[in-house]
């Protein structure tokens, strides 16, 4: 059975001072700083007696949420820029108010961009994509992944086996210290379940925040 854990990074330096997250490299506050070491400790009994293997996005809110985690499991993380958030373009390093009073479009659907330079969504899953089927096709068993809000949402819907399209009416967002459990069910292990069937079994499970 292949299992797969998700984090949301914690709270970032971004979600107070009204700064666009996206591609700006923000640290973690202390409050954030101190979810993730709470995260690290309560996720541990989960993980105790298997090996896993730890990947994030190379952002730095991102590796700082790891960080824990990593030392817990004494692992390494394997920082990958597939694991990043959307690339707004031109509103990397600027305030949400700036991006408010200069969005080019409004996002409709899954190949709109707020601005001409950014990411689309359907251009973050593309850019997913090869990471995601690695993922999937390695013989790794149990994966910890830490990423970003907008795109965890997307590696839910490419793991339910959606189309990219699916996003334009639905979307399986989280928060930030959300974690999630996924994995691919295999008959002795889950019975009842379809071997090879994928299964959400937690959807940003904020419990791990706190004490």
């Amino acid at each position: 059975m292949k299992q797969i854990i998700t984090i949301q990074h914690t709270q970032s330096e971004h979600h107070v001072n009204g700064m666009v997250g996206s591609w700006t490299d923000w640290h973690l506050t202390d409050y954030g700083r101190a979810q993730a070491e709470c995260i690290a400790r309560r996720l541990m009994p989960h993980l105790a007696g298997k090996t896993w293997t730890l990947y994030s996005s190379d952002l730095l809110r991102a590796q700082e949420t790891a960080a824990p985690l990593a030392t817990l499991l004494g692992v390494q993380p394997i920082l990958r820029m597939e694991l990043r958030e959307r690339n707004l373009g031109p509103a990397v390093g600027r305030s949400v108010k700036w991006l408010r009073e200069n969005l080019e479009m409004q996002e409709r659907t899954v190949d709109d961009r707020l601005f001409r330079e950014a990411e689309s969504r359907r251009d973050a899953w593309n850019r997913l994509t090869p990471l995601f089927e690695e993922i999937m096709d390695s013989e790794a068993e149990n994966i910890i992944l830490v990423s970003h809000g907008d795109l965890l949402s997307i590696f839910n819907v490419m793991f339910l086996g959606l189309p990219v399209e699916a996003m334009n009416g639905l979307d399986l967002y989280g928060m930030a210290g959300g974690v999630s459990f996924l994995h691919v069910a295999e008959d002795r292990a889950d019975p009842g379940t379809a071997k090879g069937k994928r299964v959400i079994r937690r959807l940003s499970d904020m419990s791990f925040v706190t004490e």
